[in-house]
């Protein structure tokens, strides 16, 4: 039998110019590769142009190879671009304290294997979930923190991070404001779920303060991690409504829920290479 065709998803982004969309295809069709999904975005304000790819290639097609004949096109438009073989699958390491729902409808989702991860480990600062994600065969790591030991215990994450060559961390109600340096670290590469529709109430208790403001719609963020609290781009947000007979709890069963929905199509968008930051915002092609 023949050997199936290699998977790749191309994404750049440039400065808008003309001709920038059949370069890339006649680049790809110079290889043998044939186009299975195509996607763009020329945003006006920023005069800025981004573009995602699909495409099968024959088995002799690496990404290294590809990106070797396409590097005279990437370099005449001047791309920030990668090539990702969709063989390959992120390897993802989840930090978590004590709240277990967005853990586990992760665990849920990769256990039938709707997000296209290698999940790694799960790290707390807290015992509370170790059984859950050791039923899943995911080892657990304790790394506890305090005031004072702060930067040591981020100098462990970092590196297991590193160590494990972790493509993708996710915060999963993790309640620790990462370090400058930290988050830095992690550029583009840390999504986190805040539980409020951003940028309305942050901060501590948003449904218990939604609530006293008698809103009808609560929500949740997720939101790449950056230096400045909770200010990320946005990948992902969705709402519910509520009213007037609730209780704050009720407010709050109702807002874990869409946080679960939420982290899960962030994550899922980002693994499959259709997030690209835009400045404070993203571009998702979904």
């Amino acid at each position: 039998m023949p050997a199936e065709p290699a998977r790749f998803v191309l994404t750049l982004s440039c400065q808008d110019r003309r001709g920038i969309v059949a370069a890339v295809a006649n680049s790809i069709a110079s290889q043998d590769c044939n186009i299975v999904e195509s996607a763009q975005y020329g945003d006006p304000d920023a005069e800025r142009f981004f573009m995602r790819v699909s495409f099968s290639a024959p088995a002799s097609v690496s990404a290294e190879s590809f990106s070797n004949g396409f590097r005279p096109v990437a370099t005449a438009y001047d791309f920030d671009w990668q090539v990702h073989d969709l063989a390959v699958k992120p390897r993802v390491l989840i930090l978590v304290s004590k709240f277990g729902h967005c853990l586990n409808d992760l665990l849920y989702r990769n256990a039938i294997g709707q997000l296209p991860m290698e999940l790694v480990a799960v790290a707390s600062n807290h015992e509370t979930l170790r059984k859950r994600a050791e039923s899943e065969g995911v080892p657990f790591l304790h790394h506890p923190v305090s005031p004072e030991t702060k930067a040591a215990q981020e100098t462990e994450l970092a590196d297991v991070i590193a160590s494990e060559r972790i493509d993708l961390v996710v915060l999963a109600r993790y309640m620790q404001i990462l370090s400058e340096d930290f988050a830095n670290g992690l550029a583009g590469r840390a999504i986190n779920i805040h539980h409020s529709f951003l940028p309305s109430f942050v901060g501590a208790k948003p449904y218990h303060r939604a609530h006293d403001r008698g809103v009808k719609l609560i929500g949740a963020t997720a939101h790449y991690v950056t230096p400045v609290l909770d200010a990320g781009p946005i990948i992902e947000q969705d709402v519910a409504r509520v009213d007037h007979s609730m209780s704050p709890q009720e407010y709050v069963a109702i807002g874990r829920d869409i946080e679960a929905t939420v982290l899960a199509r962030a994550v899922k968008f980002h693994l499959e290479h259709r997030v690209l930051i835009n400045g404070e915002r993203t571009v998702v092609f979904r």
